[in-house]
């Protein structure tokens, strides 16, 4: 395997070995709220167990780091190369994608068995030192395990969805946080931006990590725009599904109208009806409806009805859209800091025992000026189609199949969500999914062309 092209500069041997041991136990103190049971189903093809999350994300430190600069490696079983692969062809074999759930061995007591010993080999190659291509592989494999931790909690979430009695992740807080109080809400306040040429993509003369589809940085032009203020809410979102528009092909993209048709959907992924109202499964099990917080666990297909719906609610003003992703990028610079509802804010933390377990928030009362929430609560849909950037390049060797090969039928989500971990955040970083996929933490924010302020 060629050597991967490092995006940015590399943390110190020191740095990474103290990452390590914090993603990885942030990883683990995610998976014990579940049991063994819970952590070897597979709920449906898109989903993974959770006990393949926490041995995939172990095979890709043996086998990207361990393998190649081990002195004299010996995989801890040989047999988990094959089985753990995910989509890595220059690797080698793979046990199929929708039969992960059948996988009853190892047990997940060997699989964290597994984690350990690699952890502790891990440590010990840093100790001995790394030259750089090692470093890149290492801090690589901790973001990719980042982004293991984010789906871990929506296939966690979707698997016990299943379930009649409808159990909780964990149990929701007697008291909300501070955070998580709604505000009075209101009509959508609209930020105007200037359009010209912007540049977007990763800076590299940054010290911070990027992954091959954030670069090269290139430039763009975008014409005069407007950015809703926050994402929409589940109480503006019950009025699009109270005016029928689960019903309404006027909404509908033909592909989304087909998807929706043939599923049978007439609301949300999680909407329970709860006599004339709704409940919302999530994290914490089935909860009221909260009007003030963001939407999620919604389709593309869904995202662009609802701004179809939206525009035709006001018809004097101009027609509300998808921001494009150059367009929430350009946005995101104005704000100064990654700020928001997170994997590590006080509510949420893992470590060592979190008081409550994710959900988003509703923005904090008093509402500040400027963009709110453009990092954390929910990943944001954009209309533009993940394609490579002008002069992309991908990584050599096998990790050069992590995105490029992806390129193709999957729309761009920017800003992460409640269960993203801040140091994996950025405002080039590019999620990517399917216009169908649901079960994801994603949500919306409105853009329109060229307003000038107002409501």
């Amino acid at each position: 395997m060629r050597a991967m092209q490092s995006p940015g500069k590399t943390m110190n041997a020191d740095a990474l070995l103290d990452r390590l041991h914090a993603v990885r136990r942030q990883t683990e103190a995610l998976a014990a709220p579940l049991s063994a049971e819970d952590a070897q189903v597979q709920s449906m093809p898109d989903a993974s167990p959770t006990k393949w999350h926490l041995a995939h994300t172990t095979w890709f430190f043996e086998t990207m780091v361990l393998e190649r600069f081990e002195p004299g490696f010996r995989p801890f079983d040989a047999n988990f190369r094959m089985l753990f692969n995910s989509y890595y062809q220059a690797v080698g074999e793979r046990h199929p994608r929708p039969q992960r759930g059948l996988l009853t061995r190892p047990a997940l007591g060997e699989v964290l068995a597994w984690r350990a010993a690699v952890d502790e080999r891990l440590a010990a190659l840093c100790r001995r030192g790394l030259p750089d291509e090692a470093l890149g592989l290492l801090e690589l494999g901790l973001h990719h395990e980042q982004q293991h931790q984010e789906l871990l909690l929506t296939d966690a979430l979707h698997l016990l969805s299943c379930s009649p009695l409808r159990p909780a992740y964990r149990r929701a807080p007697a008291l909300a946080p501070a955070s998580m109080v709604e505000p009075a809400g209101g009509a959508i306040d609209w930020l105007p931006f200037e359009g010209g040429a912007v540049d977007i993509g990763h800076d590299i003369s940054h010290a911070v990590f990027a992954f091959d589809n954030e670069l090269p940085r290139h430039r763009c032009w975008l014409a005069s725009y407007s950015l809703a203020q926050r994402p929409v809410t589940q109480g503006e979102w019950r009025q699009f599904v109270d005016d029928g528009a689960y019903r309404d092909p006027r909404w509908w993209l033909s592909a989304g109208w087909d998807w929706l048709a043939a599923q049978g959907l007439q609301a949300p992924l999680y909407w329970l009806r709860d006599g004339a109202g709704w409940q919302v499964f999530g994290l914490h099990g089935p909860q009221p409806l909260a009007r003030a917080r963001p939407m999620v666990n919604i389709s593309f297909f869904e995202a662009e009805a609802y701004a179809r719906w939206h525009a035709a609610q006001h018809p004097d003003a101009p027609p509300s859209r998808l921001p494009t992703e150059a367009e929430w990028e350009h946005a995101a610079a104005s704000c100064h800091s990654l700020h928001g509802n997170l994997l590590e804010s006080d509510a949420l933390q893992p470590l060592p025992a979190p008081p409550a377990p994710p959900a988003p928030s509703a923005p904090p009362a008093p509402l500040v000026v400027g963009l709110q929430q453009m990092f954390g609560d929910v990943w944001e849909w954009t209309r533009s189609a993940y394609e490579p950037y002008p002069g992309f390049r991908p990584w050599t060797g096998a990790v050069g199949e992590y995105n490029g090969k992806f390129m193709v039928d999957q729309l761009v989500l920017r800003g992460g969500s409640f269960a993203t971990p801040k140091s994996h955040l950025r405002a080039s970083y590019r999620n990517f999914f399917p216009a169908t996929a649901r079960w994801q933490f994603a949500g919306l924010r409105l853009a329109r062309d060229a307003a000038r302020g107002g409501r």
